[in-house]
């Protein structure tokens, strides 16, 4: 009997520890500190790149924004240019996420202009909701040009101006869908489609958001923004937005 009764004590002797240690394991871990997270990151050095543009800007700026050392921004990237391509493959994901359902939408549009509208509309609304991101895209333009890149980094750089090429042929897809039923005027498809995305990213110079904008507020802007870019495309007979 007495050895029963000892072995009846280590086991909830065992079970007794289980239950404590179980107790430390639910404990929540403290909070990290910020900079521990890579999208606070790219979403700090998004902010200095739209400030200061990428030559300027240092490791050293995000780390300040960010109120952490730099050792933080090095746990996620190598160099400055890295974290450069993913704030531009963040802009990117952006701006394909939004204009994605009025890709859809265009497919069941009565005329293919009207198709064309809703993408544009969609493209006007992202570079106004999305400013900080797609200024850094916008930059991009130039900064695949800069000097002194790895043979990785040049590789992501050629992904992400293929990114930016099958944005753009979204647009064409429609230019020409719009141009085939006579909805539009024929024109160079290329061409155009460059135009009408310049014409909307070139916001990023003159747009600045406001503390109160609404999302109603973008969306009328946005409808200005695209309305004289469609009257280039269908000459005197106008078109309903």
């Amino acid at each position: 009997m007495a050895g029963e009764a000892k072995k009846a004590a280590k086991t909830a002797a065992k079970k007794g520890a289980g239950k404590k240690g179980a107790g430390k394991r639910a404990k929540r871990a403290p909070p990290r500190p910020k900079g521990w997270q890579k999208d606070e990151v790219i979403a700090a050095a998004a902010q200095c790149f739209m400030e200061r543009g990428f030559h300027v800007t240092t490791v050293d700026d995000v780390a300040r924004r960010l109120g952490c050392t730099k050792g933080r921004i090095y746990h996620h990237y190598a160099s400055k240019t890295d974290l450069f391509f993913d704030v531009h493959r963040e802009g990117m994901r952006r701006l394909f996420d939004a204009i994605a359902p009025a890709v859809s939408a265009a497919g069941r549009a009565r005329t293919g202009l009207e198709g064309l509208v809703m993408l544009l509309l969609a493209h006007a609304e992202a570079m106004l909701e999305h400013h900080v991101y797609e200024s850094v895209v916008a930059q991009g333009v130039q900064v695949h040009r800069f000097d002194a890149v790895t043979p990785d980094q040049r590789g992501t750089m050629r992904a992400l101006i293929a990114s930016r090429d099958d944005f753009e042929d979204l647009f064409k897809h429609q230019i020409r869908a719009a141009i085939a039923d006579g909805s539009m005027r024929a024109m160079d498809v290329s061409v155009t489609s460059k135009i009408l995305l310049g014409g909307l990213q070139w916001s990023i110079y003159w747009y600045r958001p406001r503390a109160d904008e609404t999302a109603e507020d973008r969306a009328r802007l946005a409808h200005r923004m695209v309305e004289p870019l469609v009257g280039g495309l269908i000459g005197e007979r106008g078109t309903e937005m």
